[in-house]
């Protein structure tokens, strides 16, 4: 830094103050400690600023998967915005129950990063307890927890707009698919189960028929035969998923059974093949999740006194389509 401040005609304090992103620098002085900087390729150690200022510069996240669709956009939108405020992403992902059991027992984020995320997934309540005494800022991302940071959209919502779109259409035997994961994970996408049920009940129609399946065509096509060949068969099904929706098209196409015609299917989340399938959809924009959590948890660390608990809720919007017609058309 001495051989920077020398090159710019500046302090020492200066490029500190100027490399940390402070606002006490004049604009001339910030445009020549950066030329400067360029100049001898110097880049700011941070081991060695986490020393002085006791942050590492990281933001850790806890992910369920990297190989989702949503999961991906989420962490695009949080990369963008952290690499806006200078922050690096640290991801840990815990996609089998042996690496949870490690990571909760470890709790490597609490020297690695400055502030921790946890992407979708529900945490049990000594693992809540665990991440509490962390002594760091714990944002929940798609998922709302009460008295913690939290960025979500209204799953709950969303489901009853669905369900009362085929109710809406006629439709009163409604079948429901959610994602069943063998590792006893789950996710807050099984809110949008209880929205399903509620709009049911208010209806004074039948309960749904819900079934739990792994994602892949052979388990759609599993359920399929499952459902269809019920005494009194759904003439709709809400999928919990969008993923889980297509690959229910799928299944539907290889069993020959016509949609909509036969069969309505609704999905969730507005992946970007629902459009071009045709598919009636609950929307959510995953980057958008990313980057309001990105915002706040830069602001969490920024600010110790700040609202320890705020809650950021995106708004959600319905795209019919031509997955759904009336039953019997």
């Amino acid at each position: 830094m001495a051989d920077v401040a020398e090159r710019a005609g500046v302090s020492v304090s200066t490029v500190s103050r100027t490399l940390r992103g402070m606002s006490t620098v004049s604009p001339e002085a910030r445009l020549r400690v950066e030329q400067a900087a360029r100049d001898l390729e110097f880049v700011v150690s941070r081991q060695a600023s986490s020393l002085v200022t006791g942050r590492t510069g990281n933001v850790a996240v806890l992910a369920p998967t990297l190989s989702s669709w949503f999961v991906g956009c989420v962490l695009q939108g949080l990369s963008t915005q952290l690499s806006g405020a200078g922050l690096d992403l640290l991801i840990y992902p815990v996609a089998e129950l042996a690496e949870r059991k490690a990571f909760f027992e470890r709790l490597p984020a609490r020297r690695n990063a400055d502030a921790l995320m946890v992407l979708s997934f529900d945490l049990t309540e000594e693992e809540t307890a665990r991440l509490d005494g962390l002594g760091m800022p714990v944002v929940y991302v798609s998922r709302k927890v009460e008295g913690r940071p939290s960025v979500y959209v209204d799953d709950v919502a969303g489901g009853r707009t669905a369900t009362r779109h085929l109710l809406t259409l006629g439709h009163r035997r409604i079948a429901y698919l959610c994602g069943r994961r063998s590792d006893g994970f789950t996710y807050s996408s099984r809110q949008r189960r209880t929205g399903c049920l509620q709009a049911l009940a208010e209806a004074g129609t039948e309960p749904a028929l819900v079934r739990e399946v792994p994602h892949g065509r052979r388990a759609a096509l599993e359920a399929i035969g499952d459902l269809t060949t019920l005494s009194d068969p759904p003439t709709a099904v809400f999928a919990e998923t969008d993923e889980l929706a297509l690959d229910l098209l799928t299944a539907l196409r290889e069993a020959r059974i016509q949609v909509p015609d036969q069969l309505s299917v609704s999905g969730f989340d507005d992946h970007p093949v629902a459009e071009w399938a045709g598919l009636t959809t609950v929307a959510q924009d995953p980057v958008s999740l990313g980057t309001v959590a990105g915002g706040l948890v830069t602001e969490l660390i920024a600010d110790p006194d700040a609202d320890p608990a705020p809650h950021r809720e995106l708004p959600l919007r319905f795209i019919p389509r031509a997955s759904t017609v009336s039953p019997g058309r």
